[in-house]
Parts: C-alpha cells; sequence; structure tokens
C-alpha cells in the first residue's frame, strides 16, 4: 500500500478533517515538550471513537507504518515526537466525561480528556480526583496513564496506575482489548491493564477508563516552612508522617537554589517567606474532613515544630488563596523558560532514596559546574522520592543535553535511583534505561513489546530499540 492509498483509506474510514497531511500539518503535532526538534511526520489523524482508533491502527499496521500517539503533548522525554513519514495519532477529539458513578465512587472517561476536566467533574458531584500537576490544563489523561504520572499528591494516593479500575486500549493490529472494571477487587486472572499503563503508548492505544474517586476534602490546609538543614527536612518529613498520618497529602521541597531563582527573576514572583538562613523551603499540604479536628490537628503539629526550632521561619494558609499561592511557588519552574529566569534548559525527573537527595544535589551541582559551567537547581515531591532539576548553560544553543545527562544519570545510578521517577523513558532517557533496569528486565520488556507489536511499528524507537 503506498502512502497516498493509506491516505485515501484513511480519510475514507475516519473522515477527509480527520487527516490532515503536508501544508495542512498542524505545528503543534510535530514534537512535544521536550524541545526536541518538529518531525515531518505523513499525517496527523485524529480520531472520534474506538472504533476510529482502531481502524486507523489496522490500515497502518497493514501498510507497515509506524505511528505515535499524542495526547496533551506535555511530555518532556519526547514520547509523544513522531517519526519522520510515519503517523501522529491524535486522541484530542476523544474527549468527555463517559459516567460518574457517586456510589461506586468511578469517572469514566475518554483518553483525550484533560486532567483538569475529570478535576472538576468530581468535584462538582462533591468527589475528589486526586492525579495532579502542573499541566492540569493542557495534559490528557490517556497520556498521564501511558507514561504512570505521578504529580503532587503521591504521597497520599499513589501513582496514577493506583487510580485505574479499567481501560480500554487498541493494539497495533487494530484488536479492541476492552477492560472497563468497576470494581477496586477483581482478581479474575491476569491484570492485563498494567500492560498498558506506563508503557508509553508503545503495547497499545488507551480509548477509555475507569478512574477512582475519593471523598472531597472538607477541608485543605498548607504551610511553607522554612529549615535550616536536610536533615531537618527529613525530621519534619517523619514527624509530619507520624502526627498527621492519613491527612498528609503533599510534602514537597525546594532547595535554597530554587527558592532564589523563583523569588529574584520569575516575573511577578511574590514569596510568601523569606529563605534567611535556611537551606530548604518546604510545602507541606494536609487534607482532612473536618476543619475544626483536622485542621486543629494540622496547627497544633506545626505549632509543636515551631516550638522545637524544627522550623525556624513559615507562613499558613488562612485562605484558598494562600493556598494557591503556596502551591505557585512549587509550580514556578514553568515560569524558568523564561530569558530573564533561566531560559532554554534541560529538566531532569528523578527518584532517588529520600535520605540520598541531598547528597545527589550537592554532587550533582558540583560536577555539573566544574565540567560544564552548568548551573541547577533542584525541586520535588520528596515525600514520595522523587526530584526535579533544572539545568542549564547560559547562553548555550543548543543545550548540552548530552554531556549534562551523562553526569546526572551517573550519579543517580552510583545512589542508587532511578532516571526516570514520573515522566518515563520517552526517547531522551533510552540511552540510560540500563541505569534502573537490569538485563533480565529489558529482555522481559522487549519480549512484551514483540509479542504485542511484532512489526515494531507503535511508537517504535521509544523506551528502547
Amino acid at each position: 500500500m503506498s502512502e497516498d492509498q493509506l491516505l485515501s483509506k484513511l480519510r475514507l474510514e475516519l473522515g477527509a478533517n480527520a487527516v490532515l497531511s503536508g501544508n495542512e500539518l498542524p505545528e503543534r503535532n510535530r514534537t512535544d515538550w521536550s524541545f526536541l526538534p518538529s518531525a515531518e511526520p505523513l499525517a496527523v489523524v485524529s480520531p472520534a471513537s474506538t472504533e476510529d482508533v482502531a481502524a486507523a491502527l489496522k490500515l497502518c499496521h497493514e501498510a507497515g507504518v509506524a505511528v505515535t500517539p499524542q495526547g496533551g503533548l506535555t511530555g518532556l522525554c519526547g514520547g509523544a515526537r513522531p517519526l519522520d513519514g510515519g503517523i501522529a495519532l491524535s486522541l484530542e477529539r476523544m474527549h468527555g466525561i463517559e459516567a460518574l458513578d457517586p456510589v461506586g465512587m468511578t469517572i469514566t472517561v475518554r483518553a483525550g480528556t484533560p486532567l483538569e476536566t475529570i478535576q472538576n467533574a468530581a468535584d462538582e458531584a462533591g468527589l475528589f480526583f486526586s492525579l495532579d500537576l502542573g499541566a492540569r490544563g493542557s495534559c490528557a489523561i490517556g497520556g498521564n496513564l501511558s507514561t504512570n504520572a505521578g504529580g503532587n499528591r503521591v504521597i497520599r494516593y499513589g501513582m496514577a496506575r493506583d487510580l485505574v479500575l479499567g481501560l480500554e486500549a487498541v493494539t497495533m493490529d487494530g484488536t479492541v482489548v476492552t477492560m472497563m472494571n468497576r470494581m477496586i477487587k477483581n482478581n479474575a486472572g491476569y491484570d492485563l491493564k498494567q500492560l498498558f499503563l506506563g508503557s508509553e503508548g508503545t503495547l497499545g492505544v488507551i480509548t477509555r477508563t475507569v478512574l477512582r474517586l475519593h471523598p472531597k476534602p472538607g477541608c485543605v490546609q498548607a504551610a511553607l516552612c522554612v529549615v535550616t538543614g536536610y536533615d531537618q527536612v527529613l525530621a519534619l518529613l517523619e514527624s509530619a508522617r507520624r502526627s498527621l498520618g492519613p491527612l498528609l497529602s503533599a510534602f514537597e521541597v525546594m532547595w535554597a537554589d530554587y527558592w532564589t531563582l523563583y523569588a529574584d527573576h520569575v516575573p511577578g514572583a511574590r514569596p510568601p517567606v523569606s529563605l534567611g538562613s535556611g537551606s530548604h523551603v518546604v510545602l507541606v499540604e494536609m487534607q482532612g474532613l473536618d476543619e475544626a479536628i483536622d485542621g486543629g490537628r494540622f496547627s497544633a503539629w506545626l505549632e509543636d515544630m515551631f516550638e522545637k526550632g524544627a522550623v525556624v521561619d513559615g507562613a499558613v494558609s488562612r485562605s484558598l488563596a494562600d493556598l494557591q499561592a503556596f502551591w505557585t511557588t512549587r509550580d514556578a519552574a514553568a515560569e524558568f523558560a523564561n530569558p530573564d529566569v533561566a531560559g532554554p534548559h534541560i529538566s531532569f525527573d528523578v527518584g532517588l532514596p529520600v535520605g540520598r537527595m541531598d547528597e545527589f544535589a550537592g554532587r550533582s551541582s558540583a560536577a555539573l559546574t566544574e565540567a560544564l559551567g552548568c548551573r541547577s537547581v533542584y525541586y520535588g515531591h520528596v515525600g514520595d522520592g522523587n526530584l526535579h532539576v533544572v539545568a542549564w548553560v547560559k547562553g548555550a544553543a543548543p543545550q548540552p543535553l548530552p554531556a549534562v545527562s551523562e553526569i546526572v544519570y551517573r550519579i543517580v545510578r552510583e545512589l542508587g535511583g532511578t532516571v526516570s521517577a514520573e515522566h518515563g523513558i520517552g526517547t531522551l532517557k533510552k540511552p540510560y534505561l540500563a541505569y534502573s533496569r537490569n538485563p533480565v528486565e529489558i529482555d522481559l520488556m522487549r519480549r512484551l513489546k514483540s509479542c504485542m507489536d511484532p512489526r515494531g511499528l507503535l511508537n517504535p524507537g521509544k523506551v528502547f530499540d
């Protein structure tokens, strides 16, 4: 089948408006947020239903043409960047809430639905969807599940895969695998949905999903705590876990270099606290059911931390505006691409033993500066062992990605961490997969890929070659 024949058949099956090629190719579908250069796909195909996805994949399978699934295109590892001459399969038309069950506490949605839309639908029903990340308004739930997104509240609710009860996916040959389970307990055979969660669209295209909801918090409070050293960060975390238990919903840490960059350079920055003589700023969030009881427990714990000197300065939220302002400090990394802040940069998402995260930050910062004159800042979800790094050589075009990556990932490996905590592998982390997975694991991944996609056409070149 020639390329022209494939495009004709795709238009016949899905409709002419669902297949864009040539000068009609949207620029946004040529790459993702990874800073990789734009690709030249044969076409962007936008199915409107699971049946459309199955038809498109089957035709591409028959034609031997590679397909790259795309959601909100907010990934940072190149996982959604299409191949030159391949098909970009955009799920942006497949959005919407199909059902919300307040008794079973589930919500059924289509894969192209933005995360924030799901959060709002749950909120309007008096419930809560816990997955949350900075790109909530742009990212799509299918992409969140394909990369097993983590986000801000993993410490309490777990990763994306922990919120999925059922899903539907289509394999490369057009087979629709429907597993729309709505029960928490279902041990009838293999849990096949786990094959697709976190596999970055290399085994199948997620089209629909049943997500788990939780009771809507009756109260939410947060505090920004300034501490004098990483030992105090760990002591604060231990105390919060012990004293707040399941109330603890987030424990975010910003190193001094991050806080200074935010406070001094991000336009419009209004830091609620001053770093002063501190070395870290910790954002602690509590979600409870009763303001008097749970809010009182949070306040009592904070007072105890101040009295003991574990926290040397801080601010406590008194309103929703305060809460949003506190989270703005943590989400400010989205502004670092501004030339007045850092400009073009390289972002890393790594996992480390919690007790060694400060050691990593110190070693990484020193090594990057010495070897490349590269500046770096550190922040992340320390409560669940996930650290983010932003590194850049001022004025360099392009940024020295391979050299910086080798330094960062070498130290991660030496400290027993993982090169990817929540963003996936994509193409950018592919050379370093063996730093975190052993040969037996990688071999099994390859065998699964070969079994489910023997022609290697579904998101090829991602995770491993």
